[in-house]
């Protein structure tokens, strides 16, 4: 790409903050200080007057005159002064009297002598002006404390009059550092955006035509797929500014503060064009209006919403201010929102695949010390629906667990004990099974693998282990599907539902009785025919039917109220039931079945993983061979 034009506006080195705060002395409060200084300054004036009028200052020697006639009373006696009251004033005299303090035995030589004398304070020019600004100034700093709380910008969050202004980070051009480079695994939404990229880069070369760039693109996908990274590599590619804000930071505890927010932004937004304003968290701000029971049309977030919709509207995208968001609940989005001329284009980010989860790790692993022997391939195919997140996640594990062994280097068992950790919970060592536990979860697992590893197509056995991990975990089993599959044909879902009860079906088998152990492998087989009954239309009973949806369409408005309902009668429900019961038990006995042609295997098998506690793919009997592919969790129970 050629270069962008150089920017007229001057370069700021501002952080990733609001801006500079207000002046130390408001200028717009100019008239409100002067008018305090002018009453704090008439108040000094007229006390310093009341006390000149209506105190006598005498000598000390009259003083003393006065005090051996008896002619004074409440005396007050300080370092300084003395001070009192006349006993009978005289009519020049005034109510009260004070004077200097002269050292005793100095007075009584003096008085002695017949001479008249007073005492005075040594004060300086300094020392007045200190002591009527010192008092004065510390007012004023506490006024303009006080200010400043409440003032905009000021004090925590913003101050009270500052509850409308934007709480969206700035980060100048030079400081978004993130590029197209260090985001890996999303090409399709790389492309989507380099356009955008292009235009406000070169508005002019893209507008030629006529075309506009659209106000709002809409980054969709689960968490940890990199829809901020993605936002945050718009800009540093684009070397525009960039304001980043949560949805959840409009809404506050005063009505219309988050209609006022939106409008803020949007005003901050225009000044700075061309820039880019990336909202994450979108279904927090912009959830359906009307949805509930109890909402309005005065509902703060309604307010909010109608605000961001109005500004979707005014603004022209030809100014260069682009609108990006981020939600994973697109489904809960209001309608307004998502048509043309708002947010006019969707971009989903999804789970990477096999090669993005490679051009991930290839990110990440170049940030650790590694082993020559590390294969990011081999480790992108253990990783079968992890995220970016998840991805990086493994990664740090990995180097955490080779640190904690004082190893030198990152090896390949680092990183399938990290994905062990991740998939199955950490081990639990100090987990104590009785005997008899143990065995019925050798037998259980042993059940799982083997049944696995029976049916044609099924994914390999990577590993098996007898060892607690997690919450309430007691064993587990790992398959390594060969590829990434998107479709699941009917034979191959009830196989899955096969392996599943295949636990259950060894406990049956060998002990004469069922555990609570198959607790979860239960659910996710009920699941799955419920799935194959209401939603695929895979029962030949009940036909090709969909009678129930997972959840809202991709992108869809949700339905108020829609949740729960069922668009069937109580009959076909029975049918339904039954349906599923009857799918559930085929499943159960088909594992029963093959378990019994096995019998010899489950107990040697077993017996094995009593003894050693764990078995990979290679330690298995012949019957239980090891396969390469990638793991996914099949028992976690």
């Amino acid at each position: 790409m050629s270069n962008p034009p150089p920017d007229p506006r001057p370069k700021t080195g501002k952080g990733p903050a609001e801006g500079p705060g207000p002046p130390f002395f408001p200028r717009g409060d100019r008239t409100l200080w002067l008018g305090l200084i002018g009453i704090w300054a008439a108040f000094l004036l007229a006390q310093l007057w009341w006390s000149q009028t209506q105190v006598d200052t005498i000598p000390y020697s009259e003083f003393l005159t006065l005090q051996s006639e008896g002619r004074v009373e409440d005396l007050t006696i300080g370092s300084d002064w003395i001070t009192g009251r006349y006993v009978e004033p005289k009519e020049d005299e005034a109510a009260e009297f004070r004077t200097v303090r002269v050292d005793p035995d100095l007075a009584n030589e003096l008085e002695g002598q017949g001479v008249a004398f007073s005492g005075r304070i040594e004060e300086t020019w300094l020392t007045n002006l200190l002591s009527w600004l010192l008092p004065l100034g510390l007012l004023l700093v506490f006024w303009m404390f006080m200010l400043r709380r409440i003032g905009p910008g000021g004090g925590m969050g913003g101050g009270l009059m500052g509850v409308g202004k934007s709480k969206a980070k700035i980060y100048a051009e030079e400081e978004v550092k993130v590029t197209f480079d260090d985001v890996a695994g999303v090409d399709e939404a790389k492309e989507e955006l380099e356009e955008i990229v292009g235009f406000l880069r070169d508005p002019k070369r893209y507008g030629r035509l006529g075309a506009r760039l659209p106000k709002g693109i809409l980054l969709v996908g689960p968490p940890g797929t990199g829809k901020t990274l993605l936002a945050r590599a718009v800009a540093g590619e684009s070397r525009v500014p960039f304001f980043s804000i949560s949805g959840s930071e409009f809404v506050e505890l005063f009505v219309g503060v988050g209609a006022a927010r939106v409008r803020d932004l949007f005003e901050q937004a225009r000044k700075e064009a061309p820039c880019i304003i990336f909202i994450d968290e979108l279904d927090a701000l912009a959830r359906a209006r009307g949805i509930g029971p109890i909402s309005g049309g005065h509902d703060e977030k309604e307010q909010t919403l109608n605000q961001l919709l109005a500004e979707l509207d005014g603004f022209d995208p030809s100014e260069g201010v682009v609108l990006l968001g981020a939600t994973n609940r697109p489904e809960i989005l209001d309608p307004a929102l998502l048509r043309a001329g708002r947010f006019d284009r969707q971009i989903l980010v999804d789970r990477p695949d096999k090669p993005g989860r490679i051009a991930i790790l290839k990110v990440h692993l170049r940030k650790i010390d590694l082993a020559q022997t590390i294969d990011p391939e081999a480790i992108a195919a253990l990783t079968p629906g992890f995220t970016g997140a998840d991805l990086a996640n493994l990664v740090n594990e990995a180097a955490l667990l080779a640190t904690r062994e004082r190893a030198k280097e990152v090896s390949m068992d680092h990183f399938s004990r990290a994905i062990e950790r991740i998939i199955a919970g950490l081990e639990k060592k100090n987990r104590l099974l009785n005997p008899h536990e143990r065995r019925v979860t050798a037998y259980h697992e042993t059940g799982h693998a083997l049944v696995a590893r029976a049916l044609p197509g099924s994914d390999p056995v990577h590993k098996v282990s007898i060892i607690p991990r997690g919450i309430g975990a007691l064993g587990y089993t790992i398959q390594r599907p060969i590829e990434d599959r998107f479709l699941m044909s009917r034979a191959e879902l009830l196989d899955k539902m096969t392996v599943l009860l295949g636990g259950r079906a060894a406990e049956s088998i060998v002990f004469d009785e069922v555990s609570t152990g198959a607790a979860d492998d239960l659910a996710k087989a009920t699941d799955i025919a419920r799935s194959m009954v209401t939603r695929y239309g895979m029962d030949d009973g009940l036909g090709m039917v969909s009678l129930e949806s997972e959840r809202a369409a991709f992108l869809e408005p949700t339905v108020p109220f829609a949740v729960g309902q069922r668009h069937y009668s109580e009959e076909t429900a029975r049918e339904v039931d039954c349906a599923v019961r009857t799918l559930v038990q085929q499943a159960f006995e088909r594992a029963v079945g093959l378990l019994e042609k096995h019998s010899k295997a489950l107990e040697t098998t077993a017996e094995r993983l009593l003894e050693v506690e764990t078995l990979t793919g290679d330690q298995l009997p012949q019957l239980l061979p090891g396969d390469e592919g990638e793991t996914s969790p099949v028992r976690d129970a």
